[in-house]
């Protein structure tokens, strides 16, 4: 806006400048005229003196004629006298002040927007030394040389910027003494040469002239003030801006203002430029509503940089520049990573845009409720009287749910169960809980309050993804969904069957983060199948945490910030080997809580029906077992009372045989023999046939 204004006050001097060249040049035409008119006319009237000298052949000595001429030349020597002195009026009272304003007030705001620009260069020049300090190998004495660079480049930038705007301020009463000075000189030595013969003329211009005559008095009256009070200014803004020209002041002098919804200054963008290089330009930004915006030098207008509604802000390394800091989207598609000029403009441009995304701008009293809430995050870890004391001041009150249930926005606190009534802090978190606030491992590294399942315990994790020989565990899950989620914190609470458990966790570590400044968040996946949750790296596909799901029993989303969402796991071991602990883990989504809190729920009711039909498959199976060890049985059973009724045909008959074996045998005999006589050699062919 600086710049911008600028270039209207220097293109009004340079119209201003124009119009004046043009004006001078036709005043100095009517002084020209004025000088020539009175030399001609001071000839003339030297001419009729010389009248008496001529000899004429025919005229001879014509004495009327010649004091007549010599009249004339009385007259006109007088007016030439007049014209004589008007041309010095003209000079004293026209053409002074307009040279005087176009040799030396010009040329003075031309000399000043030179020595400002070659400030303005010096300043930018030494700016772009100084970000390019190295962090990794630091050179004092060359710190201390850019530094001191820095500081009196941007004191003299400074000091010509004021000077230059001073001028081009006092510019704009100059130009108007500079155009009726002039006139009023003019009309004045008019005046003056005509009250010789015009009384009359000079009564009717008198009164104007006057007016003119006391209006440029005021002007001039007022200009000499505005210029005391502009360089009384001057003086008290460099007597108070002496610190601030040092690039990184003390923050402890200067705090950081971390209130605010609305800020702008310069800070370097990084532009990539190819696989691994990048570059660093410096422009101008600043936020308008919900936006980032940014704006180049000489550019009319600011760019949209994107919408920060929602989005996520984190401190980050950037090669060898400091206080850089990364803005991502709140759909993850765009991220920009920006450097501030010192530590103060570092923490409040993260403050800013925290406040931003919590969309406090929307608000009536936006400072006022960023300070509230700011407040309330320093005194969140301040131990209140009762649990119930502290959700009635803090947050909307939510209607309890049984554990593992999906948690609603909405509700009412539970003030009809008297013992949610009766919590205490102490009875929801474990005290002395220290605050992880990064994820420090892979799965393959135990975890505080991580358990691992029975089927994770030998298994390595493939850095280049899950391309071994054994099948990946979540390749036959129903449910298969995948969130982008920024791990916040956990600590170890002491209660898992309320969602204010949830709530509170996320209170004390969001109030940590506040007091001890920590804006860093880790980015990952969150894989949510049948079997388990798992935190992927989104960048080398490897499984960060894994969290089996019949260890989640519950989980929430915050009230307000739809952003904010966090589960209690509950697992074996801990800081006392021989009891259960629950660690309640705290992410913030892309405003995706409510739909995570939901494919959980949704994932434990799959897992919870899978295990219905895997139970009443395995009784199936036990049934179907029992009977067919039953039939086996029957069958051995029949076989052998089959075996036994054989047995026993066999022994009757053999008994049976051994009996009429002597009589039957010569009855046979007797009858065959007797048969065989009857029948003749016929029968007994048929007979042996038949046999």
């Amino acid at each position: 806006q600086t710049r911008s204004l600028l270039g209207v006050f220097e293109e009004d001097a340079a119209a201003i400048s124009n119009y004046i060249n043009q004006l001078f040049q036709a005043m100095h035409r009517i002084y020209d005229a004025q000088n020539e008119l009175s030399a001609a006319t001071h000839l003339t009237s030297k001419l009729l003196k010389e009248y008496e000298k001529q000899r004429f052949p025919l005229g001879g000595d014509d004495e009327v004629m010649t004091s007549t001429l010599q009249q004339f030349a009385k007259v006109i020597d007088e007016l030439s006298s007049c014209h004589a002195v008007l041309s010095t009026q003209l000079a004293d009272a026209m053409m002074f002040p307009i040279t005087q304003f176009k040799e030396r007030d010009l040329k003075e705001i031309l000399t000043l927007k030179e020595v400002f620009q070659i400030a303005s260069n010096d300043h930018d020049a030494a700016i772009t030394r100084y970000s390019r300090l190295s962090k990794r190998r630091e050179n004092e004495k060359i710190k201390a040389e850019v530094t001191e660079d820095v500081y009196t480049s941007r004191k003299k930038q400074h000091q010509t910027m004021m000077h230059y705007f001073c001028a081009l301020n006092t510019l704009q009463y100059k130009k108007k003494i500079s155009l009726l000075e002039p006139l009023l000189g003019y009309m004045q030595a008019q005046i003056s040469f005509f009250k010789m013969g015009s009384e009359n003329l000079t009564e009717q211009l008198e009164e104007f002239l006057t007016n003119i005559g006391t209006s440029v008095q005021n002007v001039r009256r007022e200009m000499d003030c505005e210029v005391e009070n502009m360089q009384q200014t001057i003086e008290d803004l460099e007597v108070a801006s002496d610190p601030l020209y040092l690039p990184d002041p003390d923050p402890t002098k200067f705090p950081a203002h971390r209130n605010l919804t609305r800020k702008a200054g310069y800070l370097n963008a990084r532009n990539k430029t190819g696989l691994v290089s990048s570059s660093w330009e410096r422009q101008f930004y600043f936020t308008q509503g919900g936006n980032l915006m940014s704006q180049a030098r000489g550019d009319v207008a600011g760019g949209l940089v994107m919408d920060i509604d929602n989005c996520s802000v984190m401190a980050v390394d950037c090669e060898d520049r400091r206080y850089c800091f990364q803005i991502t989207s709140f759909d993850g598609k765009k991220s920009s990573i920006l450097q501030a000029e010192s530590k103060k403009d570092y923490e409040e441009w993260i403050c800013t845009i925290n406040n931003i995304s919590k969309q406090i701008y929307l608000s009536e009293n936006p400072e006022e409720i960023a300070a509230r809430v700011n407040q309330s995050a320093l005194e969140a870890v301040t131990p209140s009287p009762s649990f119930q004391q502290r959700h009635e001041s803090m947050r909307p009150a939510v209607q309890s749910r049984p554990p593992a249930a999906r948690t609603s926005s909405t509700g009412s606190l539970g003030s009809d169960s008297a013992a949610l009534s009766a919590l205490s802090l102490d009875s929801l978190v474990a005290p002395d809980t220290p605050i992880q606030f990064d994820i420090i491992s892979p799965v393959s590294e135990d975890l505080p309050g991580q358990a691992k399942s029975s089927g994770q315990s030998g298994r390595r994790t493939n850095p280049f993804g899950e391309s071994g020989g054994s099948k990946p565990e979540t390749e036959d899950s129903i449910l298969h969904q995948l969130f982008i989620v920024r791990f916040l914190g956990s600590m170890e609470v002491k209660s898992d069957e309320s969602p204010d458990v949830v709530y509170e966790t996320m209170r004390q570590i969001l109030a940590a983060r506040a007091i001890h400044n920590v804006f860093r968040m880790t980015e990952s996946h969150l894989l949510v199948t049948c079997d388990c949750l798992k935190l992927i790296d989104p960048q080398t596909q490897v499984t960060r945490l894994r969290f089996p799901l019949p260890n989640v029993v519950l989980y929430a989303t915050h009230q307000e910030n739809k952003r904010l969402f966090g589960f209690v796991l509950r697992t074996s071991g801990g800081r006392v080997e021989s009891r259960q602990t629950s660690i309640c883990y705290i992410f913030e989504s892309n405003n995706e809580g409510e739909k995570i809190c939901d494919s959980v729920g949704l994932a434990k009711q799959i897992a919870f029906h899978a295990e219905l039909d895997r139970k009443a498959s395995e009784k199936q199976k036990e049934i179907d077992r029992v009977k067919e060890k039953q039939q086996k049985e029957l069958n051995k059973q029949k076989q052998i009372e089959k075996d036994l009724e054989e047995q026993s045909r066999l022994i009757a008959a053999s008994s049976r045989s051994n009996q009429s074996s002597t009589e039957g045998q010569f009855v046979v005999l007797s009858s065959s023999q007797s048969e065989d006589s009857d029948l003749g050699e016929d029968g007994k062919k048929k007979r042996e046939s038949e046999a």
